[in-house]
């Protein structure tokens, strides 16, 4: 636990550090506050995919790539002693923020340019309620270099000590129809 807090407080130093040469947002919900997600612009530079609405997503397509707030996530879920609880919070605290999403993609001047939300992480159990579909990273360099990036993250939210098998990183993708469904008004 000691190795945990001391971990998380260097990753506190470093984390504006990343939030700045990243280019990243802050989302803020309705009220002002900041939530769990950070958002930025990108270009898909993968393989075309093909979600299940439809949308097709191209190489050079304008996506909203999202990222977890790593930090304030595990700060909070600290309090939460078994995995259960924990996910329902990452669950609940993801599903508050997804509207967000809707009035960024709002307040670009590309958005009808936009064609959904991508992601990526180890973390994918229960994404398909909140409406995201998962696709393996068909790059088998790029995998295990973002295996490698996000395990110390893997690591710390989980109260599972053991070796077992950890989770593949996936895409995480919502098209920008299905987020205006679910979400609000684009």
């Amino acid at each position: 636990m000691r190795i945990r807090q001391y971990c998380l407080s260097l990753w506190m130093v470093f984390d504006p550090i990343y939030y700045f040469f990243t280019r990243l947002e802050h989302l803020k919900n309705a009220y002002g506050n900041k939530t769990v997600l950070r958002v930025r612009l990108t270009r898909y530079k993968g393989r075309e995919m093909t979600l299940s609405d439809g949308t097709v997503i191209r190489r050079n397509d304008l996506l909203v790539k999202i990222h977890l707030h790593n930090v304030k996530l595990l700060r909070q879920i600290q309090r939460y002693d078994n995995e259960l609880r924990r996910a329902k919070f990452i669950y609940k605290s993801v599903r508050d923020a997804l509207p967000s999403i809707v009035q960024f993609i709002n307040s670009q001047h590309a958005r009808d340019e936009i064609r959904g939300v991508i992601g990526i992480t180890m973390l994918h159990k229960g994404c398909g309620k909140l409406g995201f579909e998962t696709r393996p990273i068909s790059s088998s360099v790029y995998r295990h270099f973002k295996r490698s990036a996000l395990l110390p993250i893997y690591y710390l939210s989980s109260s599972n000590k053991g070796w077992h098998k950890k989770p593949d990183p996936m895409y995480l993708l919502m098209s920008k129809e299905s987020l205006k469904e679910r979400y609000g008004k684009i």
